[in-house]
């Protein structure tokens, strides 16, 4: 169903920024985004792409220089007050007092809003206890660790419960586990009604928190949509080789541009050579021949679907980073 104007909560129409002395590309060149109410929307892209770029005037922290943009509602520009008090901004370090206790630090964030003394205690235990926090709330910040931090973060940005979320680099840094636990809070927030604007440099995370997803590139939008939708943007499945011979890496690829339908990726490191393909079976069977003929016994051979990554590799043009690209154009 389509979403009508009104419920976006956030919207961008042919917003550009440049900066002074700034290489070409950098800041916003005709940035549009549409958010939906309740949902989380990833902004994706790499470095230079403009991501910051687009939060920053989101949340009324940079003037635009031309196009439109609104937050719930209110315009970044002529209506920023209104903006500011119906959105929190979580930033790629926690924010918190590390010699406070995390309910302490709460209660500091709720005075800060102007909430009465009884009130900032009563909404610093609500949120202890959402965040899975009440048996730490009286521990110094100091001694959680990156996972707790990160979700006492969420909670500080909470405290008057906005209806617009940006959550920047949410996890970075942190271990897997702690990844798990700031997941897991985002999901929440999103099952209260909170929208939420997410960057992120894990690809896998975008692809389990986010409903849709915006790729950015030279500050404007490359392609958007849900995971899925990406990931048949770039067609069919692929065929991952894994070789036991580091010798052999080069030979599997020049074998695989008989069956790939795009760009060949080979991460030498791990001895893997991911090829798109059309026709899985066929491509399959070909590729299994060859690699006999010649004499090529690889270690591991999948058929999968394509991941966000070969999404943003794809379309940012960024494979040089990470693989090498070979075969056919896309």
């Amino acid at each position: 169903m389509a979403v009508r104007a009104t419920e976006f909560a956030i919207a961008a129409y042919d917003v550009r920024k440049n900066y002074a002395g700034a290489s070409e590309g950098a800041g916003l060149n005709g940035f549009d985004l549409r958010v939906a109410a309740g949902t989380v929307c990833g902004l994706l892209g790499p470095n230079g792409a403009g991501k910051t770029t687009a939060v920053r005037i989101l949340a009324t922290l940079l003037r635009p220089d031309s196009g439109r943009a609104s937050v719930a509602g209110f315009d970044v520009r002529t209506q920023a007050r209104q903006v500011r008090e119906r959105i929190g901004l979580v930033g790629q370090y926690a924010a918190v007092d590390e010699i406070l206790s995390g309910r302490q630090n709460l209660v500091m964030f709720g005075r800060l809003n102007h909430l009465p003394a009884a009130g900032a205690r009563r909404r610093a235990d609500e949120l202890l206890e959402r965040f899975s926090l009440a048996d730490a709330g009286a521990k110094p910040v100091g001694a959680y660790s990156g996972g707790m931090r990160r979700r006492l973060d969420l909670a500080a940005s909470l405290i008057v419960a906005p209806r617009v979320l940006f959550v920047d680099e949410p996890t970075t840094g942190l271990d897997p586990a702690a990844r798990q636990e700031v997941w897991s809070a985002i999901r929440d927030l999103v099952g209260s009604g909170t929208t939420v604007l997410l960057t992120t440099q894990y690809l896998e995370e975008a692809d389990r928190l986010a409903d849709r997803i915006t790729m950015l590139g030279a500050g404007r939008v490359v392609t958007e949509g849900t995971p899925e939708e990406l990931k048949s943007a770039i067609g069919g499945d692929w065929l991952d080789l894994v070789l036991a011979d580091p010798a052999d890496v080069a030979r599997a690829e020049a074998l695989a541009v008989r069956v790939a339908s795009g760009g060949i990726l080979v991460d030498a490191e791990s001895r893997r050579v991911s090829i798109p393909v059309a026709e899985r079976t066929r491509a399959l069977v070909t590729m299994a021949t060859a690699l006999g003929d010649a004499g090529i016994e690889p270690v591991d051979v999948t058929l999968r679907r394509p991941t966000l990554d070969e999404v943003f590799l794809h379309l940012t043009g960024g494979a040089e980073n990470t693989a090498t690209r070979t075969g056919a154009s896309a």
